[in-house]
């Protein structure tokens, strides 16, 4: 007898990235910021007083919606914290779908949201990119009650121009998220369609761009009316004292943000051209990471030979991307070593 209702049961749940104890790693498979924090972070974290923790925090992290409100050019009330973007992907399937309202996403895509919909038994529509990862006309027509798309997508590392969202957004019925976790890295973003449609809502992450990824905050934009219906489903103290006031120092500094964004595209290039030297298929990336099929061997076999050289990459068992490897974007030594790795392994034959 299990204990568990049978949706739960029969669930695999989510797997995070490997998260090695040993620093001495080439760690580039989950996708954090290969540079530090804003200084102004750790200024921040050092102010925080006992007087603080002692108390419940902020409930709907105020402190940080007035500074993002600023930067973002809307209000605090189109703003909604969390703790980490799957908390808002969270929040949205459960106040939107159930039983007989669906969540429909394109695939292959961010491989929580199936998981999602087991959690809250509310059936998946799962709609295949095409070879060229446009958007499927389908989804518009799906009669999902959520429809997520995640721009830039993971794991392609690809973009979908804002003008076909917006016609996404403008046809479908239901609600449309769009996860713009990797955005920072992007060339683009749907900020505007947040402001200008009345069923979008705009997803956004502090850990990419930010170097916050162990603070776990995230944040979502539309309207006020969305935004008070997320209320409800929130847990009360979504967001803590701390990672309020960590992502405030970090999203008031934009200067420095702007400087990481850019260093992190040089390296991404630096990535891609070397790969892309190997023998690599390395499609343009607008994240954080690259999505690269090898030239030789399957690629579980070189995901396991460079882990046995402590060099980690991310790679998926799922049929229609089984030959590719996810790498994030590190320091230029970082990427040394594993362009190096490569070689030795390719040397084997």
């Amino acid at each position: 007898m299990s204990y568990f209702r049978e949706n739960i049961e029969k669930m695999a749940g989510y797997e995070p990235g490997f998260q090695p104890e040993n620093p001495n790693v080439v760690k580039l498979n989950t996708n954090e910021n290969p540079y530090p924090a804003s200084l102004k972070v750790l200024a921040a974290l050092k102010n925080i007083t006992l007087e603080q923790v002692r108390k419940y925090p902020q409930p709907m992290g105020d402190t940080f919606r007035e500074a993002a409100s600023k930067i973002l050019g809307v209000k605090s009330e189109n703003i909604i914290c969390a703790n980490g973007g799957d908390d808002l992907l969270n929040m949205a399937v459960r106040a939107f779908c159930d039983e007989n309202r669906p969540l429909a996403y394109p695939t292959p895509t961010y491989s929580l949201y199936p998981e999602l919909a087991k959690i809250q038994n509310c059936p998946a529509i799962e709609i295949p990119f095409d070879e060229e990862f446009n958007l499927p006309a389908k989804l518009a027509s799906s009669g999902a009650a959520l429809t997520i798309v995640c721009n830039p997508n993971a794991p392609t590392g690809t973009f979908i121009p804002k003008e076909e969202l917006a016609q996404l957004a403008d046809e479908t019925k239901g609600v449309l998220l769009i996860d713009e976790a990797y955005v920072d890295f992007a060339e683009d973003n749907c900020l505007e369609l947040a402001k200008s449609f009345d069923n979008v809502i705009i997803l956004r992450s502090m850990s990419k761009g930010y170097s916050l990824a162990g603070m776990r905050f995230g944040f979502g934009i539309a309207n006020e009316k969305l935004i008070k219906g997320l209320m409800k489903v929130k847990d009360s103290y979504n967001v803590d004292t701390v990672a309020i006031a960590a992502a405030t120092a970090a999203i008031q500094d934009q200067p420095y943000f702007k400087n990481n964004v850019q260093k992190v595209k040089i390296e991404r290039k630096f990535l891609t051209d070397e790969l892309t030297k190997l023998g690599f298929e390395v499609p343009a990336s607008q994240t954080n990471f690259v999505f690269a099929k090898p030239p030789k061997g399957r690629a579980i076999d070189i995901y396991n030979k460079l882990r046995e050289q402590n060099i980690y990459v991310r790679y998926w068992a799922y049929s229609d991307i089984k030959d590719k490897l996810r790498i994030s974007v590190g320091t230029t030594q970082q990427t040394q070593m594993l362009i190096n790795a490569l070689k030795g392994i390719f040397a084997e034959g």
